[in-house]
């Protein structure tokens, strides 16, 4: 099996998120916490040094390639927070339309400010992924 870089650790998530200099940033941090240990009822875990974790699953890849790696995440970044949730991105075009303003790429979904989106399509996007990933 190939070596995961961002693996779970015992880092403390609280501390990691009190550490977050943007107080915005900061908050939607708290929030995201909160709403993906309700929608995993998973505990947040603190994947590599910077990112949140939820629940855990195997992958295994087309080319054979297999890791483990979890459900659902998250990384308050400078320029947007990320929320990793490639189980259904390439699925849910009407609840991104739906969702505010963000942007994607492989997998991620970016978003600068929570209170900018709909929290509800956002909860449905991450029931969506969490169940995608358990299947």
């Amino acid at each position: 099996m190939a070596e995961l870089k961002t693996r779970p650790g015992s880092g403390d998530v609280n501390a990691f998120i009190a550490s977050v200099d943007d107080p915005v940033r900061r908050a939607d941090a708290e929030r995201l916490v909160e709403l993906m240990r309700a929608v995993s009822g998973d505990e947040p875990v603190l994947w590599g040094p910077s990112i949140i974790g939820f629940g855990e699953r195997h992958l295994v890849y087309s080319s054979g390639r297999e890791i483990d790696y979890f459900e659902v995440g998250f990384s308050p970044r400078k320029a947007a927070t990320t929320l990793y949730l490639d189980a259904v991105l390439g699925s849910s075009a009407d609840l991104l339309a739906e969702l505010g303003p963000h942007t994607t790429g492989k997998g991620c979904l970016y978003i600068k400010r929570l209170a900018d989106v709909d929290g509800d399509v956002l909860r449905h996007l991450l029931e969506e992924a969490v169940r995608a990933a358990r299947a």
